[in-house]
């Protein structure tokens, strides 16, 4: 009897060239550059393509122009200079579709193994279903949204209303809402809940805005401070939440402030999920959250594991986005072919 080998068959028996964890805009980079060398390779993510910029705020507009933010070679076409998160995630999609990259979505990484030859990467699928895949090399490309900075008060987490990102103002009409930081986040969400009828209020544990905050954005933002419409509470935390409200702690003085409180915007940032890396040996320097990993080649100090994107900022995730991070792929790439040959 004749047994036809389908690729399909080939792929459950030979171990891939490389698979991907992350499928945000730096994860497909590296998709893009190392298919484009000929390499065979998986890309997953627990969820959708470009998980991170669905919780962007609804109506943002990036920083960055739509070049800066191009990756694989595909024209980021818009009539406008600078995208809005609408643009960027039709237009990741775009590339997605327009160099083949088969993404496994909703599908996630709950572990991999090193073996003699390679990695052993185990998934989970939205159903429940598991499933295991071999490849020669694996790439981490999770971004920084893998954890948020607690605030840290006693409780934090038996509260739903505690919530580590911000869409729209909407569901927050006529309601309290205490926003937690002084970066452009914090900022421009104070801004608009504040026009969309929010009673908002801020909370910072300095004593001034971030330096990093828009300077377009800052003018407007410190009159609202200074007019008492948006009141600022100058270092100081949340100390805990009732009822129906939260009690704000000034650090120098311990003195208390009760404030009425419906929902509580902690805009102070998210950390990247280092428990695959950390799994696989790779050391993380513990004051600054990055990887160790030679930025020539993106190797961590693990053989064969490569990182890319914002994790390889560790805790500073304004240190690398689309724009710096959209290289890493490239340089992964190069240095997996040059493996093979």
């Amino acid at each position: 009897m004749t047994v036809q080998v389908t690729p399909d068959s080939i792929a459950e028996t030979e171990p891939l060239d490389v698979i991907i964890v992350g499928a945000g805009p730096c994860g497909l980079a590296v998709a893009v550059a190392v298919k484009e060398c000929g390499l065979s390779h998986a890309i997953l993510d627990r969820g959708c393509i470009t998980e991170s910029l669905t919780r962007y705020p609804s109506y943002m507009t990036f920083f960055s122009t739509a070049e800066r933010l191009e990756i694989g070679g595909v024209p980021f076409t818009i009539p406008e200079p600078k995208p809005t998160r609408r643009d960027a995630l039709a237009y990741y999609r775009h590339v997605v579709a327009h160099h083949g990259i088969g993404v496994r979505q909703y599908e996630e990484v709950t572990g991999i193994e090193r073996e003699k030859n390679g990695f052993t990467v185990h998934t989970r699928a939205r159903d429940g279903r598991e499933d295991c895949l071999a490849s020669r090399a694996v790439v981490v490309a999770t971004g920084g949204f893998g954890e948020p900075n607690r605030l840290g008060f006693e409780g934090e987490d038996r509260h739903r209303r505690v919530i580590h990102y911000y869409r729209e103002p909407f569901p927050f009409f006529d309601q309290d809402v205490l926003v937690v930081g002084g970066g452009n986040s914090a900022v421009e969400a104070a801004l608009e809940l504040y026009r969309n009828g929010v009673r908002v209020r801020m909370v910072h544990f300095a004593d001034v805005l971030d330096r990093g905050v828009k300077p377009w954005v800052r003018p407007d933002i410190e009159n609202r401070i200074e007019s008492g419409e948006i009141p600022m509470h100058w270092g100081s935390r949340v100390a805990r939440l009732g009822t129906e409200s939260a009690t704000i702690v000034e650090e120098s003085t311990g003195a208390e402030t009760e404030v009425a409180n419906d929902w509580v915007l902690a805009m102070t940032g998210w950390r990247p999920d280092a428990a695959l890396l950390t799994g696989l040996g790779v050391e993380t320097d513990p004051d600054t959250g990055i990887p160790a990993h030679d930025p020539e080649t993106m190797e961590t100090t693990a053989p064969g594991v490569y990182i890319a994107g914002v994790i390889a900022a560790g805790f500073n995730a304004n240190r690398i986005f689309i724009e710096n991070g959209r290289e890493h792929g490239a340089l992964i790439a190069a240095h997996l072919a040059h493996g093979r040959r």
